[in-house]
């Protein structure tokens, strides 16, 4: 979900920021006050407004008001130091989806913010979010954290995992020990006919909730998939799954770059040794060539240890401030996984890496608070 702030305390802005990115939202911050909301409602059309500072002034909700004309699909939430019962009122009125406390607790902030996204995924066609993983260096275990994550991630939503290496892609041999029924390849020779339908019964059904779209078995079918016959897919899949997962081949091309652009987080995977840094800056430096957002990059540093030569901080030194998760090395787990076809879920369940990707896909898919609490509960709600 794309979200606005506006507010004029700065500390508040970057709190807020910090309390919504983990929720693989599009942050922009916005210093100033009621009066840029239309500009800034024009030029971003975001689908979530957080304004800071209207709040006992009943005049000032006019500029709510506008907003909502302009962009009848926009939710507002207003951040108040103090307010009311009759201001709270009147910004209901005015198109108010809620008034929270300034400043807000980051858990009454996400839960409010839940709030809405279950609203608008109800109100509007489904666009499930794309999470594309690329390895920074071959060998870094890119395909194996995408299958296993998508399979975390598939226990509460439905995915999809696309298998884009299209070459030498191996990801259904991680969670599955059969051939697919048909491949990317063979949708491709199909795509004037692609809808949810056909799309659905491409893939292998690895549990009720999760599908793999395979990569070909035929090295000559590679080349007969286009970046358009990408984006199409994509296009479908998106609104047909909660999550897209999308397992990139270590390369930039139109078909990666397609994959990329619809990305809700890209995530490039290395692990702690010279080469994958190297590799790893000059993958992120590529990724901002492309104008990607900070907030769409995260790198994860795969089967790393604390006692390694090359530490966090000198990672996190070489790599800026790109967000970052580390994933353990438990090899012993990840090579019965791998060997037996099996996921980590299965084999593993309680083990360090099983643990980590269970916590990265409830960061990427929060708990939904209920729906149905009564409005004046959520009009006197406090932090």
């Amino acid at each position: 979900m794309k979200i606005v702030v506006i507010s004029p305390n700065g500390q508040h802005l970057q709190g807020i920021r910090q309390a919504l990115e983990s929720g693989a939202h599009t942050v922009r911050l916005y210093e100033g006050g009621k009066s840029r909301m239309r500009e800034i409602a024009d030029e971003e059309r975001p689908d979530l407004m957080l304004v800071d500072g209207i709040c006992r002034d009943a005049t000032e909700l006019a500029h709510v008001e506008q907003v909502g004309t302009r962009h009848p699909g926009l939710a507002v939430l207003l951040l108040c130091a103090s307010h009311t019962p009759e201001f709270l009122i009147a910004a209901m009125r005015a198109g108010v989806r809620e008034v929270l406390p300034s400043p807000v607790s980051d858990e009454a902030l996400r839960a409010a913010v839940d709030r809405v996204a279950a609203k608008l995924r109800g109100t509007q066609p489904r666009q499930g979010r794309v999470l594309a993983f690329m390895s920074a260096k071959g060998g870094s275990g890119a395909t194996f954290l995408a299958t296993n994550l998508a399979w975390q991630l598939a226990e509460g939503a439905t995915v999809l995992l696309v298998d884009l290496n299209l070459q030498f892609g191996d990801a259904l041999s991680f969670v599955h020990d059969g051939r697919p029924p048909s491949t990317i390849a063979d949708v491709a020779k199909d795509i004037s006919r692609l809808d949810a339908s056909l799309l659905a019964a491409s893939t292998v059904k690895l549990t009720p909730r999760l599908g793999l779209l395979a990569a070909p078995e035929d090295l000559s079918q590679a080349a007969e998939v286009r970046s358009d016959h990408v984006e199409a897919i994509l296009k479908v899949a998106a609104s047909s799954f909660d999550f897209v997962v999308v397992d990139l081949p270590r390369s930039l091309d139109p078909m990666t770059i397609a994959v990329l652009d619809r990305s809700a987080r890209i995530f490039g995977v290395l692990q702690s040794a010279l080469p994958d840094l190297r590799n790893a800056t000059r993958l992120l430096q590529a990724f901002r060539a492309l104008g990607y957002p900070d907030e769409k990059l995260e790198i994860i540093v795969n089967r790393f240890e604390k006692a390694g030569e090359i530490g966090l901080d000198q990672i996190q030194r070489a790599l800026g401030n790109t967000r970052m998760t580390t994933v353990p090395n438990a090899w012993r787990d990840v090579a019965a996984s791998i060997n037996h076809g099996d996921p980590l879920a299965r084999t593993a369940r309680g083990g360090p890496v099983a643990r980590q990707l269970a916590e990265l896909a409830r960061t990427l898919s929060p708990r939904q608070e209920d729906e149905n609490r009564g409005l004046l509960g959520r009009l006197f709600r406090r932090a």
